[in-house]
């Protein structure tokens, strides 16, 4: 497994400390659809060091190998089952590499019970586990809104919701992980290029400082 962990994106930018061994966290991106996260998500791919790496979002990776989108309950759980388990692996693999200070998740488990199509408790006892465990396995969660008019928003193959729906999502989402300790907020008043510097600048206060020392300001 170490080998696909080698593959996981990683920043462009070499730090200073390549011999350092930090001791890896997770950190979610997070919002409903249309908020800006993948355009964060590429600048950070471009923005930070090599040891910040990106585990892909798990539902891009069933939605998109084809796995099928139904509305009824039971195909509701089905999803979430393997986005769930994905997810996990992704982060698990992340973590083998042992080389990164952060692992930047595009989206996080909890995610999930945004789309859950039943109860809390049910969620949990689904996947075995709690919500304390759940937020517990995260240093920080970022949250990018989704504004009120969804600039850009387009649905696609994997992108279905009306914007209405993605911002019932998104305040779903909130909900989930309202309980972590370090939810940091990016609001959905602000403009598209200051969501995305407001969200880097966030990003790059959870990386450690050696890493974070030969980067600009996001800000202009």
């Amino acid at each position: 497994m170490s080998n696909v962990a080698s593959t996981l994106p990683t920043g462009s930018h070499a730090c200073q400390c390549p011999k350092v061994r930090h001791q890896t966290k997770r950190i979610v991106l997070t919002g409903g659809p249309g908020g800006g996260k993948t355009a964060v998500l590429e600048m950070a791919r471009r923005y930070f060091c090599q040891h910040v790496a990106i585990a892909p979002e798990s539902a891009s990776i069933v939605f998109g190998g084809g796995f099928p989108r139904s509305g009824s309950p039971q195909g509701l759980r089905a999803a979430q089952r393997a986005i769930f388990h994905v997810q996990d692996a992704l982060e698990t693999v992340a973590l083998e590499s042992r080389q990164s200070a952060v692992i930047l998740c595009d989206r996080g488990t909890l995610d999930g019970l945004a789309y859950w199509p039943g109860s809390r408790e049910s969620f949990f006892k689904e996947f075995n586990t709690s919500l304390e465990q759940e937020l517990s396995r995260y240093a920080a969660v970022v949250h990018v809104e989704v504004p009120a008019l969804a600039w850009g928003y387009e649905k696609n193959s994997i992108r279905n919701e009306s914007v209405a729906q993605a911002r019932a999502i998104d305040e779903r989402i909130a909900q989930a992980w309202r309980s972590h300790p370090r939810v940091l907020t990016v609001k959905a008043q602000a403009g598209f290029l200051d969501k995305l510097a407001s969200a880097i600048e966030l990003l790059r206060e959870e990386i450690p400082p050696c890493c974070r020392n030969h980067l600009r300001s996001a800000r202009p």
